[in-house]
């Protein structure tokens, strides 16, 4: 299960968008726009917000800066971590033969 955008999460957005619109008409209508020109008014504000969110998740997709990116990154740096301990454990484990007769293999690997 994914935590996409579902179909009731794009309704609770649209009607966000659409409250903001209203509550921007009104505030402008406050500030003492008239009707249309706080209607403008209000469409230009949500216009302006829609490019900045827009701008900003373009800006994170080119960075890779977006969330799935850095729970990826986190995961693999603690399953590189984890990884290494355990190498290193089963390495300590071994006897100072073995040790010295895997180093020696892992040269000639290298070199081949």
């Amino acid at each position: 299960m994914g935590s996409g955008i579902t179909r009731g999460k794009a309704l609770l957005a649209g009607l966000a968008i659409f409250g903001i619109g209203g509550i921007g008409y009104w505030g402008f209508q406050a500030a003492g726009f008239e009707g249309s020109s706080a209607g403008i008014a209000a469409q230009a504000l949500l216009v302006v917000i829609v490019l900045v969110w827009t701008g900003s998740y373009l800006f994170r997709v080119v960075t890779g800066n977006m969330t799935y990116m850095e729970q990826r990154r986190r995961y693999r740096s603690g399953y590189d971590a984890a990884t290494d301990e355990e190498l290193l454990k089963r390495f300590d484990a071994l006897s100072p033969e073995e040790q010295e007769k895997l180093m020696q293999e892992l040269a000639q690997e290298s070199e081949g």
